[in-house]
């Protein structure tokens, strides 16, 4: 799926919030936050509501805290077009359209950290690197097993879940992994985020 530019310019209300911090706020509940527990929506071609889940596109960002309840309430509710004070046009597909999205961005920070060399997988290889302390993030897939999570020790090191067995093994270049390990660094920071994301939405989409 391609994501299209946005057409609307950048408000100076988005200006100052960029220059006060990274905090954004919901247009759904009205809370503020870190950009990290949101998904940023912006108006592009032909006024349609465009999910921005690398949020670099140009336009004024619409906010959405990263829930599946989130995005079906602002679609039910007509909030894009509130906020955007613009008609818009939004797929009814939207919100089955973002979780595609968000599990294709975690897939592909993980294998960026792999492709740079900052990530291991397999059991031996990812207790390797927790008992050398080389490990800032354990990947642990959602379907994988909590004993043999357990088994790899590490007890202090956060861990990030979200995708599937399969979904991980994509990354790696293969039929599934169930764990890897994440070596310090910013790319840590990004598959950490990206995969609480996408926790978030799945887990509040099981909860409809």
């Amino acid at each position: 799926m391609t994501e299209a530019l946005a057409l609307v310019p950048e408000t100076e209300s988005d200006i100052d919030a960029d220059a006060a911090g990274p905090l954004r706020r919901c247009i759904v509940s009205g809370k503020s936050g870190p950009r990290a527990d949101f998904v940023r929506f912006v108006v592009g071609p032909e006024n349609t509501i465009v999910p921005d889940i690398a949020g670099k596109l140009p336009g004024r960002g619409i906010w959405v805290t990263a829930t599946r309840a989130a995005v079906d309430t602002a679609v039910a509710k007509g909030l894009f077009a509130k906020a955007a004070r613009a008609r818009v046009t939004v797929g009814e597909d939207l919100a089955e359209r973002v979780g595609f999205l968000l599990m294709r961005r975690a897939v592909e920070s993980l294998a960026l950290c792999r492709r740079a060399g900052q990530a291991a997988s397999g059991f031996a290889k990812v207790k390797e690197k927790i008992e050398k302390g080389r490990c800032a993030v354990l990947v642990a897939a959602a379907d994988g097993s909590l004993a043999e999570r357990a088994r790899l020790g590490g007890h202090d090191i956060p861990v990030a879940t979200g995708l599937t067995a399969n979904e991980m093994g994509e990354a790696f270049g293969r039929e599934h992994a169930v764990h890897a390990a994440i070596a310090p660094g910013a790319l840590a920071l990004r598959v950490q985020e990206d995969l609480a994301r996408l926790a978030s939405y799945r887990q509040s989409a099981r909860n409809e």
